[in-house]
């Protein structure tokens, strides 16, 4: 009767470990786990292999509870048989009826809330023995991975459409926790936000034609700088060659007033865009140039338009 007791506890302790480990490798912030592994941290260098495959991590959960479900119904059986006797089909078949409450709480209920509520707590605790697992359970994981992988062909999904999916809501579940502790602001957070519906955006709907930007030649004088800028009531100025047919830069308003001259003193450079990129590329690669306004070409080298930052800027305030 010991040993079926012995057996009876270690599945249900299986079934709570297995259990709770999913839930809190589904709860765990994987930017957290990334920083301590970059910081040497074993532990987390695990669980980032065991979130960067998947396949594994859920092959191994499923091992796992299928054995600790064994376990229990082996031992409620025999437990039973040997109080009541081998002819009691009727009991063998009652026990683990009414045993079923006790194994959903306290197997599956009450260590996925445990692990919810503290996951990267309870996970770096648990990380170890399931590793360990991993290990002792890679021969049938490696069958269910192949299974997978051949479902997957069937079906024709991708798992890095899943994988950006989670990766966004794992940002937004940062957002909503930096928020809650007081290290982002509302307009912090709604403009995170508004970065993440318009980050994947073509920067074309966003582009100026070029009749439409105020524009001097080389040869021109500050006069003509002060009135195409006055006219598109605009504070940057396109400058193109002699002929007015290839944009060599621009210039800032404030800078030519400022600069006192008659002359176009100093001629920004463009930042040069393709028409493919998106909109997050585009506001890094401005802002890393720390320009105003960039030029966008086509696959053909042919300018496109014009892409003005506070324009970028202006629609992610608003989308926020």
């Amino acid at each position: 009767m010991t040993t079926v007791l012995i057996a009876l506890a270690v599945g249900l302790l299986l079934s709570g470990f297995f259990s709770g480990s999913e839930t809190g490798l589904y709860r765990a912030t994987r930017v957290r786990l990334k920083l301590d592994a970059l910081g040497g941290d074993s532990i987390a260098r695990g669980l980032l292999w065991l979130t960067h495959n998947p396949a594994i991590f859920v092959a191994t959960t499923l091992v796992g509870n299928n054995l600790a479900n064994y376990l229990i119904s082996a031992s409620l059986v025999l437990g039973t048989q040997q109080v009541v006797g081998r002819e009691h089909l009727v009991a063998e078949i009652l026990v683990p009826i009414a045993f079923a409450p006790v194994i959903f709480v306290y197997g599956e209920l009450l260590p996925k809330n445990l692990f919810y509520l503290a996951p990267n707590r309870l996970l770096r605790r648990a990380a170890p023995p399931f590793l360990v697992c991993c290990l002792l359970f890679a021969p049938i994981a490696a069958m269910l991975w192949a299974l997978g992988r051949c479902l997957q062909w069937l079906v024709g999904e991708a798992p890095e459409r899943l994988h950006l999916t989670l990766a966004r809501q794992e940002l937004q579940q940062v957002l909503e926790e930096g928020h809650a502790a007081g290290i982002l602001q509302p307009a912090q957070r709604h403009l995170a936000q508004g970065m993440f519906v318009l980050a994947n955006d073509s920067i074309l709907p966003y582009c100026l034609p070029l009749t439409r930007v105020p524009s001097v030649r080389r040869g021109d004088d500050a006069a003509e700088v002060l009135r195409q800028a006055r006219r598109y009531r605009s504070s940057h100025v396109l400058v193109s060659d002699d002929q007015g047919r290839r944009q060599l830069g621009y210039v800032r308003v404030i800078d030519q007033l400022l600069s006192g001259s008659r002359r176009i003193e100093e001629v920004r450079p463009l930042v040069t865009l393709t028409s493919s990129e998106t909109v997050l590329g585009a506001l890094i690669r401005i802002q890393t140039r720390q320009e105003r306004i960039a030029l966008v070409v086509d696959a053909q080298g042919r300018s496109a338009g014009i892409l003005r930052l506070d324009s970028l800027t202006g629609r992610l305030l608003r989308q926020s």
